[in-house]
């Protein structure tokens, strides 16, 4: 399609908008982190990386840190598990109530994510409290996993919609057993989606804060929430900045991972 020239200025001035409104404010954050004025005064008078000693020798922060990285290592395991097993059954076989069960399993991830934590928070002590379970990381990444299915289902299953299925009848043919022909053709193939969706899966869990907010219990705080109680504390707020920044060149790389992963041929193939 040939655009006349008014037409792709239009459309370049657009595209440079809203890449600014996304990124500018990103750069910003990174620039204050490095801004020795404490209140980040604009523009910065110099750069200083104070604030970045601070935040390491911070031990509110880097226990967080850790407790988001458990968090997103629990949630994305439950993901890759159920998400796969349900990717596979709602693909390879056909049954009463297929649709539905992919339905339900993609709707967690388009709720507002309020609705699921105050969902998820009744569950818990109507459930949980009861027999003895309070809240906790162990119900955070419950919280977690339930949107964080989503993302490796829908990776598997649109791998699995791809791949064609006369690999797996060759060597069945040959004589190979069900569990052999997985090891062999079946993982190979599915594998690049897998590390996809568990890349994506964790991005997700580590960036999560409303769901976290329902489901944590006293003294459990991610990263995020860290963050988000930190910010109107002016004496913290340079620590704020350089620890989202950190969050932010964190998230950049599963997210770049998963991209080029996904980014394969139309066959689906990357063994």
């Amino acid at each position: 399609m040939n655009l006349s020239r008014p037409a792709r200025i239009t459309l370049r001035i657009a595209a440079a908008l809203g890449f600014a409104v996304i990124y500018v404010p990103l750069f910003l954050v990174l620039v204050n982190s490095l801004n020795p004025d404490r209140s980040s005064g604009w523009p910065p008078p110099g750069l200083t990386f104070e604030w970045w000693a601070d935040a390491w020798h911070s031990s509110g922060a880097r226990d967080a840190l850790w407790t988001s990285v458990k968090a997103g290592l629990g949630a994305t395991a439950i993901a890759l598990v159920l998400g796969t097993l349900i990717a596979f059954a709602c693909q390879r076989y056909r049954f009463f109530g297929r649709d539905a069960i992919s339905f339900v399993v993609v709707l967690p991830i388009a709720l507002p994510g309020i609705v699921t934590g105050v969902a998820l928070n009744t569950a818990f002590r109507t459930v949980l409290e009861p027999l003895g379970v309070g809240l906790g990381l162990f119900t955070v990444i419950v919280g977690h996993a339930t949107f964080c299915i989503v993302v490796v289902f829908n990776n598997v299953i649109a791998r699995l919609r791809r791949m064609p299925g006369s690999y797996e009848e060759a060597a069945m043919d040959l004589g190979a057993h069900s569990f052999r022909t997985y090891l062999d053709i079946t993982f190979p193939l599915v594998r690049s989606a897998l590390v996809a969706g568990g890349l994506l899966a964790f991005a997700l869990s580590f960036d999560e804060i409303v769901v976290t907010t329902f489901t944590a219990g006293p003294g459990i705080q991610t990263l995020p929430v860290w963050i988000f109680s930190n910010m109107a504390r002016p004496q913290q707020a340079p620590v704020v900045n350089v620890v989202a920044a950190v969050l932010v060149l964190l998230s950049v790389i599963p997210i770049y991972l998963a991209q080029r992963l996904s980014s394969d041929t139309a066959s689906g193939s990357r063994i």
